[in-house]
């Protein structure tokens, strides 16, 4: 089907209208929001936060633990501590261990 010149262009006006309004508009394409950076930054501080806080409770349960099981007696005065076995004592096998028996026993046994 032939057009004639002034109808083809405005066939082609058209079409091109249609698609200038359908594609992205430049000035807005990389606008940047950083409302949600703000939030993942906060998601990612909380987990540093809970990571610190349960690497310093499996600390605190190993020696509390190795505390009551009376593993670092000192080995020549018998009612003192051996301080540097509590830095280095592991009164369980493993730190999840640590971690489930003081997320679970919120007070002390009687």
């Amino acid at each position: 089907m032939k057009f004639p010149n002034n109808e083809r262009e405005e066939a082609e006006a058209q079409v091109m209208k249609i698609y200038k309004e359908s594609s992205p508009a430049l000035e807005t394409l990389f606008e940047w929001s950083y409302i949600n950076h703000v939030a993942w930054s906060l998601v990612i501080v909380f987990l540093g936060l809970i990571l610190w806080l349960c690497v310093a409770l499996v600390n605190a349960e190993n020696q509390r633990n190795a505390l009551i099981g009376k593993q670092c007696r000192d080995p020549i005065f018998k009612t003192e501590l051996d301080k540097k076995c509590l830095r280095s004592v592991q009164s369980r096998e493993h730190w999840w261990e640590h971690l489930t028996y003081a997320m679970s026993h919120l007070s002390p046994e009687k």
